[in-house]
C-alpha cells in the first residue's frame, strides 16, 4: 500500500489519472498497474489470442465478441494479480523484474513456440549455467532492451502518489474487486466458446503472459518446498538377489546410457534416410523401433523412467516423493554408480555414488566446464576394473548420463571429425539458420552418440572374458527441429508432437551375459521390431537383467521377460 502518513501534495493529482509535473510523471500505483496490463496485452499475448481465434470466421459477430471477452479477461486477470503483488514500495523493483521476466517469456514463446507450464519452468530452473548461456543471443538482448529496458526507464521516472493507509487500502480493495468483477463478466459473456476453448486447448492457459510463468513458478516452488520437508519414501524394501547370484562364476556389469534429446525420427537404425548410426549398424546390437518417452523434458522423463509406475499411471508428486530404480538395486546388493555429463540426475541417484564428468576432467575432452560425451568412457574402464576385482561375483550397474543432442547449440555437442553433414548450423540462435542447417548439426550430434555407444560396446566386448557385460541405451525425450514452427522440446505431453515423444532404444549383450541370463537374443530382436515399448519398461527390465527380486517387479513390463528360456 502507499505510505499512510503522507497526504498527497497540492501539486499531485488526487485522481488515479497520471499527470506530468516538471520532468517526472506522477501516477497512482493503480494507474501504473493498468498501464502494465495494457502493455503486456499488446506485447506479450499475441500467441494466446492467435491460438484462441485460429480458424474462426472474422465475418461472424461471435468472433469479435470472443475477442473482446478475452481482451477483458487478460486485463482483468493481470490487474488482479498485480493488485495483490504491487504497492508503493514493491512497484518499481518488482515491476522491473516482471518486465524483464515477461520480455524473456514472450521472446522464447515466440521464438521456439514453447509453453511455460510448471514442467517447462522446472526444466528452466534446473538448467545449468552453460546450457542457459547457449540460449542467450543478440536478438534476445535487443528484444529485452526494447520490451523491458525502455518500459523500465519510464517506470523509474514515475513519482507515486501518496495516500493515507485507510484510503489506500480502500482504493486497492476496490481496484481488485473491479478487476475480479470484470473477469467474471467477461467469462460469463462468452462462457460457451471460452469453456470449449479451454477444454480442448488446455495449453492456451499457459500462453497468458505473465500469468503463465507466475503461476508455474509458484507451483514449482510450492512443490519443492513440500518435497524438501519430507525424505523420499523408500520402496522395494523386499529387494534381494535372485538365484543366479549364487550360481554366478563371474561378475556382471550393466552399462545404462541415458541419452539426451535424441529422437527416433533421425535414428539411422530405425530407418532414417540418413545413416546416423553407422558404427552401431556394424555391431550385433538390438534396436527397438517403437519406443515412447515418459515426458518431453529431462525434469519429467528421467525421474519417470526410473520409477516403478511411469507414464501409464503418471503421478509427479508420487514419483518425486519416492526412491527409484537405483535405490532398489542398491538395496539388493547391486553396486550402483551415476556418472553425469548433464545437469544432474534429477533425484534418482540421491544418496548413491555419483561422479560429474566436468570434475573428473579427462584430458582433451573438456573446456570451460563443459565436456564432450567421450569423457564418459573412462568411467566404463573403471567400472570394468571394479567388477573384475569383486571378491564374490555380483552385479554392477553403471549409469552414464549424456549431454547428447541438447539444443539449441547442437554444433557444440560433437568434435570437428563428426561434422559430416554440411552446412551445419553453428549459431546458438536457431532462427538464424535454415531448417536444413539445423538438421545437419543435429544429425552430426547423433553420429557422435553413435560413436560413444559403439565405443562402450567395444570396451565391454573386450572385457567379456572376465566380466559378463551388457549395454542398455535409451534417450530421455525427443526434439522438434522446426516442424510446424516448433523448436527444441518441452511441449505439454498431451499436445507434444511425436518427434518429442518417440525415442531410440538399443541393447547389446555379450555372449556370456546372454547365456547366464538365459536370453534368446533372436527372440528379443524379433520383439524389438514388431512390439511397442516405452520408458515404463526400463524399471522392470533392469530388475530382470540384474536378477533382483522384489514385489515391485512386473514381468509384463520387462521387455525381455518373454525371451528368457527356462533356467537349466
Amino acid at each position: 500500500m502507499e505510505n499512510p502518513s503522507i497526504d498527497a501534495k497540492p501539486d499531485q493529482p488526487k485522481s488515479g489519472v497520471a499527470a506530468v509535473v516538471g520532468w517526472r510523471l506522477q501516477a497512482s500505483v493503480e494507474t501504473v498497474i493498468v498501464c502494465l496490463c495494457l502493455f503486456w496485452l499488446l506485447s506479450a499475448n499475441g500467441a494466446f489470442l492467435a491460438g484462441a481465434l485460429k480458424s474462426r470466421n472474422w465475418s461472424e459477430p461471435g468472433t469479435w465478441a470472443l475477442l473482446a471477452a478475452m481482451v477483458a479477461l487478460i486485463l482483468a486477470l493481470h490487474a488482479a494479480i498485480l493488485g495483490v503483488l504491487l504497492n508503493r514500495w514493491t512497484l518499481k523493483p518488482l515491476g522491473t523484474v516482471l518486465l524483464i521476466g515477461t520480455a524473456l517469456a514472450a521472446f522464447y514463446m515466440q521464438r521456439y513456440s514453447v509453453v511455460l507450464d510448471p514442467s517447462m519452468l522446472r526444466n528452466v530452473l534446473r538448467t545449468d549455467l552453460h546450457e542457459a548461456g547457449e540460449l542467450l543471443s543478440w536478438p534476445m538482448l535487443l528484444h529485452v532492451m526494447l520490451y523491458a529496458g525502455l518500459p523500465t526507464l519510464l517506470l523509474w521516472r514515475v513519482q507515486i502518489v501518496q495516500r493515507p493507509l485507510a484510503r489506500a487500502l480502500l482504493r486497492r480493495l476496490a481496484f481488485i474487486f473491479i478487476a475480479v468483477v470484470l473477469g467474471v463478466v467477461s467469462v460469463l459473456a462468452a462462457f460457451q466458446p471460452l469453456a470449449s476453448l479451454m477444454r480442448n486447448q488446455k495449453e492456451l492457459r499457459y500462453q497468458l503472459t505473465p500469468a503463465n510463468y507466475l503461476y508455474s513458478l509458484a507451483s514449482v516452488v510450492a512443490g519443492d518446498v513440500r518435497g524438501a520437508t519430507r525424505p523420499r519414501e523408500p520402496i522395494g524394501l523386499d529387494a534381494k538377489p535372485g538365484p543366479s547370484w549364487a550360481q554366478a562364476q563371474r561378475p556382471r556389469l550393466i552399462v545404462l546410457v541415458v541419452g539426451e534429446t535424441a529422437r527416433a525420427a533421425n535414428w539411422g537404425l530405425s530407418g532414417y534416410q540418413r545413416q546416423t548410426t553407422p558404427e552401431l549398424a556394424k555391431l550385433p546390437v538390438i534396436n527397438f523401433a517403437q519406443v515412447t518417452s515418459c515426458g518431453t523434458n529431462t525434469e519429467v522423463s528421467v525421474p519417470c523412467m526410473f520409477a516403478p509406475v511411469g507414464r501409464r499411471d503418471y503421478d509427479e508428486a508420487r514419483i518425486k516423493g519416492q526412491e527409484g530404480l537405483l535405490h532398489v538395486l542398491a538395496r539388493a546388493g547391486v553396486q550402483v554408480r551415476w556418472v553425469d555429463n548433464q545437469s544432474g540426475c534429477k533425484g534418482v541417484c540421491d544418496g548413491l555414488p555419483t561422479d560429474a564428468v566436468a570434475t573428473l576432467n579427462p584430458p582433451g575432452l573438456c573446456s570451460d566446464g563443459r565436456c564432450l560425451d567421450e569423457a564418459l568412457l573412462p568411467s566404463v574402464d573403471s567400472a570394468i576394473l571394479r567388477a573384475a576385482a569383486m571378491q564374490k561375483p555380483g552385479v554392477e550397474v553403471l549409469v552414464l548420463h549424456q549431454l547428447g543432442n541438447h539444443g539449441p547449440a547442437y554444433f557444440r555437442r560433437y568434435p570437428p571429425a563428426f561434422a559430416r553433414f554440411t552446412p551445419a548450423c553453428r549459431d546458438d540462435d536457431l532462427q538464424r539458420c535454415s531448417l536444413e542447417e539445423i538438421r545437419n548439426a543435429y544429425d552430426n550430434a547423433l553420429l557422435y552418440t553413435d560413436h560413444l555407444l559403439a565405443s562402450v560396446v567395444a570396451r565391454l566386448q573386450a572385457a567379456s572374458e572376465r566380466v559378463d557385460t551388457a549395454m542398455y541405451y535409451v534417450s530421455d525425450h525427443g526434439e522438434s527441429l522446426g516442424e510446424n514452427r516448433l523448436f527444441l522440446h518441452g511441449m505439454p505431453y498431451a499436445i507434444a508432437p511425436d518427434v518429442q515423444k518417440r525415442v531410440p532404444m538399443v541393447m547389446w549383450f555379450s555372449e556370456s551375459f546372454s547365456k547366464r541370463a538365459n536370453l534368446d537374443t533372436g527372440c528379443v530382436r524379433e520383439r524389438a521390431q514388431k512390439d511397442a515399448f516405452s520408458h515404463d519398461h526400463l524399471f522392470h527390465t533392469l530388475l530382470g537383467l540384474a536378477d533382483v527380486q522384489t514385489s515391485l517387479y512386473e514381468p509384463t513390463l520387462d521387455a525381455l521377460a518373454n525371451c528368457r528360456k527356462a533356467a537349466p
